[in-house]
This record gives C-alpha cells, structure tokens and sequence, in this order.
C-alpha cells in the first residue's frame, strides 16, 4: 500500500460515501418515526421533521457526488493514470471489473435512495424502495470491500453487508439525531416528543451495536488471519486499533447516555437534562463521524494477514 495523493483521495471520498450513507439511513428513520406529530404546520415537532427530510435529501446529494468521486480515484489507481486520463478508463472499469459491477449496485441504489428523498408523499412504495435502496447501497459497499476477495456470493460480503448496514444505522441515528434532527426538539412544549425519540434512538441503536459487534468480530478475525502479531505489525491493524477506540469512545458516550441522562430525562423533563443527553448525543456523531473515517482507511489498507505471508 501506497499512501499518496490517489490513496488519499479515495480514503476521502470513501469516508465522505459512508458519513452520507449513514445520516440518510438515520434521518429517514427519525423522519419516519417524527412524521405522525409533525403533521400539523404548528406541531412541536414540525421542525424536527423538516430538518430530517432535509437531511436526508442532503445527504443522498453527498452520497451520489462521494460515488462518482471515488469512482475517478479508483479509476486512476487503478490504472495507475493521472485524475484527467482517468476519465477515459471509467468505462472499462465499470463494463470488465467486480470493483464496476459492485460500484454500479451501490450507485443505483444511491441514485434510487435520492429518488425517495425527493418525494415528499410517503407511501408503501416509496418505503420499500427506500429500504430496498438501502439494502442494495451496503451490498454494493460490502462488494468494494475486502470481502470481496472470497467471491460474489460469500459468507463474508453477507456479513459484511450485515455490518454495514448495522453500523450505518447506529451510526446514522446517533449523527443525524446529534448534529441536525433532535436540537429542533430544544423547546419546552416538544418535550414528550424529543423523550420518545430518544428512546427510539437509544433502544434501536442498542440493537445495531450489538450487531455491528458480532460482524466486527468476524470481520477483524478474516482480516487479520486470527493472528494479533498480524495486527500488531501492520498498518491494517493500526487503522483498526484507531477505529476500535472510537467505536470504544461512541459506546462509553452512548451508554453514558442510555443509562444515566437518559432515565434522568425521562424522570424530570427538564430543560438541564435534555441539554446534557443532546450534547453527551453529539459528542457521540463526533466519534462516530471518526469511526467512518477510519472505516474507510481500513477499507483502502493492505489486510493485515498479508504481512504473514
């Protein structure tokens, strides 16, 4: 592995890819869940609602470009040709390689998911082609991966499949509800509300953790060989020693605020404790947001079973 400015430059817009794929998956979910209030122009929770559909539609916008950007990188890498010539390689990479054909899944379901943030009308057809969308976004992640080294149709693009989409869920409803969606619900008279939705949040996200923590598991045993000297020595492993002490840093954060700002919330209303739960909430995105950074680094390293030969 070579870390210049093709390296880089992947890394970025991969990053950038899966920040956006997350916040969509969670704002679609808190706009699901905050639609039924926010029916009325001068409900409570109106403005929670228009700040997760406009998230999202944000967000899907993000996705696409970050697609096509890392698609130019890779080309380029791929290639081993400079950023304007690779325009000329795309097509090849697309019409010959399992990186175009695991990239164009990932990119019609972007463009799909971008469909369904437009619509305002929700229906059961835009629901399920939204999730469909979903399914076929982290699919086509997992298949750029390194999971793809064991086939098309391996245990491990299905679980890896599975961790992305657990991960952008988590994820996604901690950095959509702490960076845009939940401080709309600041006001007094949008207590009842932001309390539910916090539960939702919480109780959700627990589920996803734990899913995120079994394909986690399964993903560092394949990508290190089950050797911790692989880890020690590579640079694959340094990457995820950094992502594991984020993801170590959201999970204090997060139980920080299941367990005690939370209850404390639920018990007294206030105005004090719902600050704390969406400030403790927002320190989490942070390093969430950090989590998909370096996800997306241990994505575009050398495995670390390599190093044993």
């Amino acid at each position: 592995m070579r870390v210049d400015g093709l390296w880089i430059g992947q890394v970025a817009m991969a990053a950038l890819m899966n920040v956006a794929f997350a916040f969509a998956v969670g704002s679609a979910l808190l706009g699901a869940w905050l639609a039924k209030d926010a029916q009325a122009k001068v409900a409570p929770a109106r403005p929670a609602w228009l700040r997760a559909q406009r998230s999202m539609l944000t967000a899907c916008v993000v996705l696409v470009l970050a697609d096509l950007g890392w698609l130019l990188y890779q080309a380029a890498a791929m290639s081993g040709s400079a950023l304007p010539q690779a325009f000329g390689v795309i097509p090849t990479v697309l019409a010959q390689t399992h990186v175009g054909y695991a990239w164009s899944v990932a990119f019609i379901g972007a463009l799909v998911l971008l469909l369904t943030a437009m619509s305002s009308h929700a229906s059961t057809l835009r629901n399920a082609l939204l999730w469909l969308a979903v399914i076929a976004i982290a699919g086509g992640k997992a298949s750029l991966g390194h999971a793809a080294d064991a086939g098309p149709a391996s245990a491990a693009i299905g679980v890896h499949t599975l961790h992305v989409l657990a991960t952008s869920v988590w994820g996604g409803l901690v950095v959509a509800a702490g960076l845009a969606v939940l401080p709309a619900l600041g006001t007094s008279t949008a207590r009842g509300i932001l309390i539910r939705t916090a539960m939702q949040v919480s109780n959700v996200s627990l589920v996803a953790v734990v899913l995120v923590l079994l394909t986690g598991i399964f993903n560092t045993v394949r990508g290190s060989g089950g050797s911790f000297e692989a880890i020690e020595i590579s640079t694959w492993g340094h990457v995820l020693t950094l992502k594991l002490a984020l993801v170590a840093l959201a999970l204090v954060l997060g139980g920080l605020n299941r367990f005690s700002a939370l209850p404390r919330l639920r018990r007294t209303a206030s105005t004090m404790d719902a600050h704390t739960f969406t400030n403790v909430l927002y320190l989490e995105a942070l390093a969430m947001i950090g989590v998909f950074v370096a996800a997306a680094a241990l994505s575009h390293s050398v495995p670390a079973y390599v190093s044993l030969g």
